[in-house]
């Protein structure tokens, strides 16, 4: 039976691994994780943080999630949204999710990332 979820996969296209880092680390503060030998030979890059682990992986015929995408929790997401906006990205509100206030935002790739802080 399912216990949880180990890590959510997403795409990037090749030669992003930078922008990738600048963005997981730097602005969302998670750590870089190294990749299995036989798998960093692909590319890409994985990062984790409390409670969360993302993979992304080169996709040579590369297309941006703008639909699918992964929720994160976030404990305060007014600070959040600042620093996805210092660094240059837009955030898109909304409180269309009972007993949550949220906000959508792309990574450096255009993959969607949806972005949750329970009501209080």
């Amino acid at each position: 039976m399912i216990t949880g979820v180990h890590h959510v996969q997403l795409a990037a296209p090749p030669g992003s691994e930078d922008r990738l880092r600048a963005f997981y680390s730097g602005v969302l503060g998670l750590d870089e994780i190294p990749k299995p030998p036989e798998l960093a030979k692909r590319g890409g890059a994985w990062f984790r943080g409390p409670g969360v682990e993302l993979h992304l992986g080169i996709e040579h015929d590369f297309r941006p999630a703008r639909k699918a995408h992964p929720g994160l929790l976030a404990d305060d997401l007014d600070a959040l949204a600042a620093r996805l906006q210092a660094a240059g990205h837009e955030t898109r509100p909304d409180d269309l999710f009972p007993g949550h206030r949220r906000l959508y935002a792309d990574d450096p790739v255009g993959n969607r990332l949806e972005f949750l802080q329970p009501s209080r």
